[in-house]
């Protein structure tokens, strides 16, 4: 068993236990994502941006990933949706990151 199986096994036990848990659901994203299951990890980071209140760095991730698949125009407008509903939310930070990250595509 590879690290990052066991690693996603210990998560998906968590959730079975907790499954409304935000953390551990962004987690199991980032672990499909580590995985080569993109698709999956972006279907669990959209339903984690839309829903509310959305989990802000969900947006992030999903750009980011979105760019290193090659999705640019994807990543893009993912990114400007989280930048705008980050400051909706008072995240500043989030916001910014997300803008100079959108700089660079």
């Amino acid at each position: 068993m590879s690290d990052l199986s066991s690693r996603r096994e210990k998560i998906e036990q968590m959730l079975a236990a907790e499954p409304g848990d935000t953390f551990l659901r962004y987690s199991l994203a980032m672990e499909l994502d580590k995985e080569g299951e993109h698709e999956e990890s972006l279907g669990r980071l959209s339903e984690l941006y839309l829903e509310q209140p959305p989990y802000i760095p969900a947006y992030f991730m999903a750009g980011q990933q979105l760019a290193r698949l090659g999705r640019m125009e994807e990543a893009r407008d993912v990114l400007r949706q989280g930048s705008k509903v980050a400051q909706n939310e008072g995240d500043l930070h989030a916001a910014a990151e997300m803008n100079e990250f959108l700089e660079h595509l």
